[in-house]
């Protein structure tokens, strides 16, 4: 890290580990705000859903980036990017050290390292292509894409219709394979970076999620999901939580079961936040009992 530049702070790892809780000390110890880096947060209207920073968190350290986007509102990690620069931006020009607080991995990647420059998607690319998913399904837009981009097809989350359809849209829109357009390279930032994360065993993490999510339950999620059901198309709804219970108003379960679903899809993402930290080298893992003392004796040393 270069001496001198500002210092971000970022406090990432898998739901339920704790991140806001500590994101939110290690702010008010060092007088400065925290942004958000999490891709269902940005949205406004869902809160209890995506575990967004509660009214009394939000008055002891500002946040940003939280709840600032309707539900029908297109976002991306390059759009992430622009806005989190641009925020970071003016507050180091008030504090010289900020804290970015939120398990979306691309998030952190994208503001930390930069992401790839890509097109811009035509409104005619997106329509040919979600049209094409509509009618054939996530089976046949694979089996499109593994003929226009069989290294993109290769390592796509094939589980996740929005990245599969994405890198049919790059690859139709840049006219070559989106795989070609990655570099791999990080971007120069104005700021140094010092990534951490709360450590614990997985099953104490497991317990945490299963606790969250009936903590959730009984915070009125339902009701929540009830209220955007009408709107269950859109993207930002295509999330742990909300697909459940719109299975449960479908008919298709019980409320006990929708529920044991999001505590067993959490607890799946849970397993890909780990996975993608676990590539990252320079994340700093603190134990739980420790993380705020911890945290502080390496920020101090890096300050």
């Amino acid at each position: 890290m270069t001496a001198g530049k500002p210092l971000l702070v970022v406090v990432t790892g898998p739901t339920a580990s704790g991140k806001t809780a500590l994101a939110i000390d290690l702010a008010e110890a060092l007088g400065c705000h925290i942004v958000s880096a999490d891709s269902r947060q940005v949205f406004r209207d869902i809160p209890i859903g995506t575990a967004a920073p509660s009214e009394e968190e939000r008055s002891r350290v500002p946040h940003h980036l939280v709840g600032f986007l309707p539900l029908d509102a297109p976002y991306s990690a390059a759009a992430y990017e622009a806005d989190a620069l641009r925020v970071l931006g003016g507050l180091f020009a008030e504090r010289p050290v900020q804290v970015v607080c939120g398990g979306s991995m691309m998030y952190v990647d994208a503001l930390t390292r930069g992401i790839d420059d890509m097109p811009s998607i035509s409104p005619e690319v997106r329509a040919r292509v979600l049209d094409f998913y509509n009618a054939q399904g996530l089976e046949a837009l694979l089996a499109w894409l593994e003929i226009i981009d069989p290294e993109m097809h290769r390592t796509v989350d094939r589980r996740n219709p929005k990245r599969v359809i994405h890198a049919v849209e790059i690859t139709l829109q840049a006219g070559v394979p989106a795989s070609s357009l990655r570099t791999g390279l990080a971007k120069e930032r104005p700021f140094r970076v010092v990534k951490l994360c709360i450590d614990m065993p997985r099953e104490q993490l497991f317990g945490r999620i299963n606790a969250r999510v009936d903590a959730m339950m009984q915070a009125g999620l339902p009701d929540e999901a009830r209220r955007v059901y009408g709107l269950r198309h859109l993207n930002s709804l295509n999330t742990v939580g909300y697909k459940e219970l719109f299975a449960h108003f479908d008919g298709l379960m019980d409320l006990s079961t929708a529920t044991a679903r999001i505590a067993k899809n959490t607890r799946v993402y849970a397993k890909k936040q780990l996975t993608w930290l676990a590539r990252d080298t320079e994340v700093v893992r603190l134990r739980r009992d420790t993380a705020f003392d911890d945290a502080m004796s390496l920020i101090n040393a890096l300050l």
